[in-house]
């Protein structure tokens, strides 16, 4: 049988799910083709979502219209707002998650979406005419015809995993890999590599002694990730507990990397720098005599712990006497060892802006095929790919978001333009502009370009619109009020912030980085009609606020930093361009021009090997 769709979604993880939810959404008739319907945006690794930098992202999905954030907060067992002690531009939110309950509501949130169907088979090879997408074709022969196809296979093409001198074919602990569609994307021409992440044992409650570990409980006025959920505390958060490695854990690990795939050269695929292995961290570190490990609840109605800081592909037997030597782990029992996973990626520097693959016409990749790792890194991609694709069809102006209105922007770029050597993860040291790129503001850059696309609803537009009114009235009462020595020195020695001798104006108060704003407004508003302080979102409010008062000058500075930069963005190259006449341009720069052929002078400029005399001539070429 053969059927028939606008847009075709490969794979149910949370690239897959972002892409098919925004598709269906946006008016494409959708069908999201997964092995298994009962593991959609499955916590393959640990059970939480954000982090740093992370955290800023999800909240991006959701200020576009994306679900992310709101299945975190029906599925939130923990929230903690991480980084707090430095400024804003660091603040992250982070969410423990029951794993079992984010699919399921994930699940829900896909069968309640209007012009979006489910499928359960495997995509076995693409269905190309002419150089463009034309639909998919499954194990069992099933053809469904498609005008785009955005794959987001994660770690199943021609996945292996490792335990030791073990290994297994396979995408995930339980699942089989996908074989076929590596090849033929190769045969288009294709650029394939390896890359290879890990996992760790999964640990049963009831044999862990926390009393040996250092509980980490949630904050306690707990929070949300969406700017659709109001924040809450969560009744009965679930605690994370902190335990670390020792010489004896180490000499025990050690014993086993003869037998380890990783040092014996039978993984190939290059691992996560920033989440290595624990046998990759006795090895980089061997100075190191202990190492900071997490164990993760995964959920309320469960004895299962992640144990994070652990992955390992060390035998089992290894793996086991180790963890016994771990305070708090000595009886402990588990689910199933830690295991390494190998798998294809293909190089993004071979996808456009928008996630289209530069050789076969409305195909797009998102997630772990583009060598990401992370579930918020994959929803974004997903996202972005699920909308481009439907807007091209459309017939409507592509969405590209830049470096300086978004993470989410700094991810693409970084991996179209520079392409990856190591699974790539978002960090806040990524961004130039991270005083812009705020936790707390992301619905203020994105939300209108979300309604714009229509994505994002009416609901959020004017939810926006009263937070911009309030925190601009709170600025406003702060500019025009006016504070005597005797209503406030008495709350300034208690902060450890200099007694005033005179009435001053409440802002300049507000502005000092002792004074908690939320606690001065409570002190000087009584009395006063203040319409945020009635504000079942008060917290949020003056926070907003408090972040613009005190960095009113960061912001500005860079602001303008952006602005020059964004210039050369605007300076377009034609994309039939030929590098090869411009023989003043260096050999090395030609060739770099030419194989990722940028959209714009501004990322040219990103691509390395590319020197500022290199964009000097093309400048020159292009008449500028």
């Amino acid at each position: 049988m053969e059927f028939r769709y606008d847009v075709i979604v490969v794979g149910g993880g949370h690239a897959g799910c972002e892409a098919a939810c925004a598709a269906a959404r946006l008016g494409a008739r959708t069908l999201l083709l997964t092995m298994d319907l009962t593991k959609l945006a499955q916590m393959s690794c640990n059970p939480a979502m954000g982090g740093i930098a992370k955290g800023q992202i999800v909240r991006e999905i959701d200020a576009l219209g994306g679900m992310s954030a709101l299945v975190t907060d029906r599925s939130m067992i923990q929230f903690r707002m991480l980084n707090k002690s430095k400024g804003p531009a660091m603040w992250s939110p982070r969410a423990q998650c029951d794993r079992l309950l984010f699919s399921a509501e994930w699940r829900k949130v896909l069968e309640r979406t209007d012009n979006l169907f489910l499928w359960q088979e495997q995509a076995l090879k693409l269905i190309i005419e002419n150089g463009r997408i034309r639909g998919v074709e499954t194990e069992f022969g099933t053809r469904f015809k498609g005008d785009a196809v955005i794959l987001t296979t994660g770690t199943f093409l021609n996945g292996e995993m490792h335990v030791g001198l073990r290994k297994v074919r396979g995408g995930r602990a339980g699942d089989s890999d996908s074989a076929g569609l590596s090849d033929q994307l190769v045969d288009l021409g294709f650029k394939v590599e390896r890359l290879k992440t890990g996992t760790s044992a999964r640990i049963d409650g009831r044999t862990v002694r926390f009393e040996k570990m250092t509980e980490q409980k949630g904050d306690e006025e707990g929070g949300s990730f969406s700017f659709m959920s109001d924040r809450k505390a969560i009744k009965d958060q679930k605690s994370c507990f902190i335990t670390h490695t020792s010489r004896e854990v180490h000499e025990e690990l050690r014993g086993g990397l003869e037998f380890s795939p990783l040092f014996s050269g039978r993984i190939r695929g290059r691992g996560p720098r920033y989440c290595p292995s624990i046998e990759d961290k006795i090895v980089t570190f061997a100075d190191k005599d202990s190492h900071q490990l997490f164990l993760e609840p995964e959920g309320r109605e469960t004895n299962e712990y992640y144990l994070n800081g652990f992955a390992s592909s060390l035998p089992l037997e290894h793996q086991y006497r180790a963890m016994r030597k771990i305070p708090g782990l000595e009886e402990v029992e588990i689910y199933r060892p830690g295991y390494a996973i190998e798998y294809d990626f293909f190089q993004p520097t071979q996808l456009k802006h928008t996630l289209e693959t530069k050789r076969v016409e409305n195909l797009y990749f998102a997630g772990q095929i583009n060598g990401t790792t992370g579930y918020e890194e994959a929803g974004a991609q997903g996202l972005m790919a699920g909308i481009n694709a439907v807007l091209k069809l459309k017939g409507r102006d592509n969405v590209i978001l830049g470096r300086e209105e978004s993470y989410i922007g700094v991810l693409v770029d970084d991996l179209v333009t520079k392409g990856v050597d190591e699974p790539y993860r978002m960090f806040t040291s990524r961004a130039e502009y991270r005083i812009l790129l705020r936790q707390d503001n992301a619905d203020e850059r994105l939300t209108e370009t979300g309604f714009n696309i229509g994505l994002a609803d009416r609901e959020r537009l004017n939810r926006l619109n009263r937070k911009r009114e309030l925190v601009k009235e709170i600025i406003w009462f702060l500019e025009n009020k006016s504070v005597s020595p005797e209503e406030i020195n008495e709350f300034l020695a208690e902060k450890s912030s200099s007694k005033i001798g005179q009435k001053v104006k409440a802002f300049s108060i507000a502005a000092r980085p002792q004074v908690k704003l939320s606690e001065f407004l409570n002190l000087i508003s009584q009395g006063e009609n203040l319409k945020a302080l009635r504000s079942g979102r008060f917290a949020e409010f003056s926070e907003a606020a408090e972040i613009r008062i005190k960095y009113e000058g960061y912001i500005q500075r860079e602001k303008l930093i952006a602005e020059k930069l964004k210039r050369l963005e605007k300076i377009k190259i034609p994309a039939d361009i030929n590098y090869s006449e411009l023989l003043s341009i260096s050999t090395e720069g030609r060739q770099k021009l030419d194989r990722i052929r940028p959209a714009s002078i501004g990322q040219a400029g990103r691509i390395s090997g590319v020197s500022p005399s290199d964009l000097n001539i093309l400048l020159m070429y292009l008449g500028r």
